[in-house]
């Protein structure tokens, strides 16, 4: 079964006649027949009638085309691949991020991408860091934005962000009277928590100790926009990455600056003893640009 003979079956059924086929094709329209009646021979079975002149599908004919059809869209896509490929380097960029840059930093990075390359088909997922390094590593994905606390095993890894930490207050707390809010004045406040492992929970836990405050934990989450919601609806304070809080502040919470050395680290990584293509490092060098 070759190739002609499909695209030859294509056009007749997609143009009704194989005169017009032939002419889609640039082709004659014997070659056209002769094309036809060796796949039927290929395939063993007929796929058309030949009726005065005139071919009407068989209800193979009809059953093989649905099937023909599917694979005359991949090809499509295909060559659409090539074409990409052959013009940027990569058809494709894929990239996974941790939650606390999904919502801020990676849109702004995108738009900035695709205005250079709108035809470069971007894939983009919101993971933990450590089932995002895991995409990384297996090569499913070109680029991960990623925790500092998460396994940098059997990726390439480079420092991507270093962004101070801030506190989070609903609206009429009476931290918000504060310019600046220090460890000290957290005791015996409610206080939402990101998860234990997170490098910035331990890291608060350890100032805490040295003021010898004890806040009341009263909630723990792994995601820094979900401790802004929770804190909007005055459930209590939260340590969060100062870029989660843009779309609430002023909306429900206050955000204050928090007097500590706490910071929020964000890993670039990339899959191991593979450059990064032209298309990849034009994405990365969007990012950089906006995360500050």
């Amino acid at each position: 079964m070759n190739l002609r003979g499909i695209e030859a079956f294509q056009a007749v059924m997609a143009n009704g006649t194989t005169v017009r086929a032939a002419e889609v094709l640039r082709v004659s329209q014997p070659v056209v027949s002769k094309a036809i009646t060796s796949l039927e021979k290929d395939i063993g079975f007929s796929l058309f009638h030949r009726e005065k002149g005139r071919m009407v599908p068989t209800a193979e004919g009809q059953l093989f085309y649905r099937d023909v059809q599917k694979a005359f869209t991949s090809l499509t896509a295909l060559r659409g691949a090539a074409a990409r490929i052959r013009d940027f380097g990569s058809g494709e960029v894929r990239i996974v991020c941790r939650n606390a840059l999904s919502t801020n930093v990676l849109p702004a990075a995108i738009a900035i991408f695709r205005r250079k390359h709108p035809n470069v088909a971007v894939t983009f997922q919101t993971r933990l860091s450590s089932e995002a390094r895991d995409l990384v590593a297996g090569g499913q994905f070109d680029v991960g934005l990623v925790a500092d606390e998460v396994d940098t095993t059997g990726v390439d890894v480079t420092l991507f962000a270093d962004h101070r930490a801030v506190i989070a207050i609903p609206e009429g707390h009476p931290l918000c009277g504060r310019d600046v809010v220090r460890p000290a004045d957290l005791d015996g406040v409610d206080l939402v928590a990101l998860s234990p492992e997170d490098t910035v929970r331990r890291k608060l836990e350890a100032a805490l100790e040295k003021a010898g405050a004890v806040p009341r934990i009263v909630l723990e989450t792994p995601y820094s926009t979900t401790v802004c919601a929770l804190v909007r609806a005055g459930i209590g304070c939260g340590i969060v990455h100062p870029k989660t809080t843009d779309v609430y502040d002023g909306n429900g919470l206050v955000v204050k600056a928090f007097d500590s050395r706490i910071s929020f680290k964000t890993l670039l990584i990339t899959p191991p003893n593979r450059p990064p293509s032209r298309v990849v490092s034009e994405l990365i060098a969007a990012l950089q640009g906006v995360k500050a």
